[in-house]
């Protein structure tokens, strides 16, 4: 090659690796082939035909993946260094941690290389565009009442929607077939906080999953829920609001387990009839409460069949 092309070539590498700096970090993860256009509470976005790597941000979607029998590469945690939920097995153990829900780490996320992110408005609509630039990113709108429109939200992402469309529709089914055996049961549902009581209501993950099978709820619990019908609050002194035919309790985390264990071996919750009948049952917080999904829904659907009795 002449001295003069040796030169000119020399000069162009420096242009040509700053420009492929340029670029890696201004869009999302280079073409992988095929893709489709998913719409969602961020707007359009167009995904891989079959993504591969992927990341997600809530702890729901743990749930929907390991539902459609995959697992993400990285995910965001509740709490920092928490255990990945138990009641999914070993399916995550290879699933890194990329920040929480709240805070998700970029950098981790980057260095993971994903092909799509998986998140929420409601907890990371901050982080939105920076996550847009790592990879194709899908947020759901709300968490726990649109659980089931979030599950086909994120297979359809992922290319699973008719996968999803049959397991919720087996999960219905099956339901149904539990609520029957159990008519006119009234269900109370109780989560222990670090600081506070809360009595869940109708539109709360485990609440829906309780009225898709049919069984009722106390009138008070169904009141006292807050505007978005989640939950309402409860002090040790009106325990007794907690009370149904059946109770159902869990603690979120250690500080709450001591509270929870200080609550029920007190007199007032000793006393009332659901404690008295031996209708009371501790159950898993990561099931009933934190799940969200149709693998966490089918288990909670395992304890109403496995503790409920009918009445006479």
């Amino acid at each position: 090659m002449p001295m003069r092309l040796r030169l000119a070539a020399a000069a162009m590498l420096p242009l040509l690796a700053l420009a492929a700096c340029g670029t890696s970090g201004s869009s999302a993860a280079p073409d992988a082939g095929p893709t489709r256009t998913v719409k969602h509470a961020m707007g359009e976005t167009k995904v891989p035909a079959a993504p591969r790597r992927v990341v997600v941000l809530d702890t729901d979607k743990l749930d929907s993946m390991v539902s459609l029998g995959t697992a993400p590469v990285g995910a965001a945690q509740a709490q920092q260094n928490q255990k990945w939920p138990a009641y999914l097995g070993s399916a995550l153990s290879a699933t890194k941690a990329v920040g929480t829900t709240q805070a998700p780490n970029l950098e981790a996320i980057m260095a993971l290389k994903p092909d799509l992110i998986l998140g929420s408005k409601f907890r990371q609509e901050a982080f939105y565009d920076k996550l847009s630039k790592i990879a194709p990113t899908v947020f759901t709108e709300k968490v726990g009442i649109t659980w089931k429109e979030n599950f086909l939200l994120d297979a359809e992402a992922l290319g699973k929607k008719d996968q999803a469309a049959k397991l919720l529709a087996a999960y219905e089914g099956r339901a149904k077939e539990v609520g029957a055996k159990f008519t006119g049961i009234k269900v109370s549902i109780v989560r222990f906080m670090p600081t506070e009581i809360r009595m869940y209501g109708p539109e709360s993950f485990s609440g829906i999953v309780v009225g898709d099978a049919g069984i009722p709820r106390p009138e008070v619990q169904r009141l006292a829920a807050q505007a978005d019908k989640r939950f309402g609050k409860l002090s040790q002194e009106n325990i007794a609001q907690a009370d149904g035919d059946a109770l159902f309790y869990s603690a979120y985390g250690e500080a709450a387990a001591k509270a929870q264990a200080e609550v029920t071996g007190g007199p007032l919750w000793k006393n009332l009839g659901a404690v008295q009948s031996g209708h009371a049952h501790n159950v898993d917080d990561e099931v009933w409460m934190t799940g969200i999904g149709v693998t966490a829904a089918g288990r909670i659907l395992d304890d109403l069949a496995k503790y409920l009795t009918p009445l006479a």
